[in-house]
């Protein structure tokens, strides 16, 4: 998961130098930037819960990020109840994305750029995917932000147009993410 390239640049370890303790998300949000006939929108949620766990080293370690469906929301009632409909949130009620490796590119300033590898399972579909974006550090805190396209039928996400297809949501979407630890 970002925590765990996040933790080591937040102790300002070398990567894979020594065993990294287990740490909780302790504040994060999670988005999806859409686009539909009747304009773009994003959906997303600050109730995400997460975990590091650790490892001896850099390759060992495992983490995850997690959200209810039901707390995703785009400002827009219809569209809300629609969203949760097509994703069946009373049969998959959790978002996940699972850490399975991180590559961390070089160094620039206080930023690290990273492709975290990992399994997303949404709608009760797992797929693996990258995820790149950026680490960095704070006085207070260790960040990454970063973002990954994802096709929705993939994960069996249907439900996308209504009204005999007058009105639609396009199937391809941006997913962001925003932790802290």
């Amino acid at each position: 998961m970002p925590a765990l390239l996040l933790l080591l640049v937040g102790l300002g370890l070398p990567l894979g130098a020594q065993a990294i303790p287990d740490r909780p998300l302790t504040r994060g949000s999670v988005a999806f930037d859409g686009h539909g006939t009747l304009g773009d929108f994003t959906g997303t949620t600050t109730s995400v819960r997460g975990m590091l766990v650790g490892a001896a080293t850099l390759e060992g370690l495992r983490g995850w990020v997690a959200a209810d469906v039901d707390s995703l929301t785009t400002g827009n009632g219809k569209r809300d109840s629609d969203m949760r409909k097509s994703l069946e949130a009373e049969r998959h009620p959790m978002l996940r994305f699972e850490l399975l490796a991180v590559g961390a590119g070089a160094a620039e300033g206080d930023s690290i750029p990273v492709t975290l590898r990992g399994r997303f399972t949404i709608h009760g579909v797992a797929r693996e995917q990258a995820v790149t974006g950026w680490v960095w550090r704070t006085a207070e805190a260790v960040r990454f932000r970063g973002r990954t396209p994802m096709h929705l039928p993939d994960y069996r996400i249907g439900g996308l147009s209504k009204f005999l297809g007058l009105f639609k949501m396009y199937p391809d979407v941006v997913v962001r993410m925003d932790l802290t630890f």
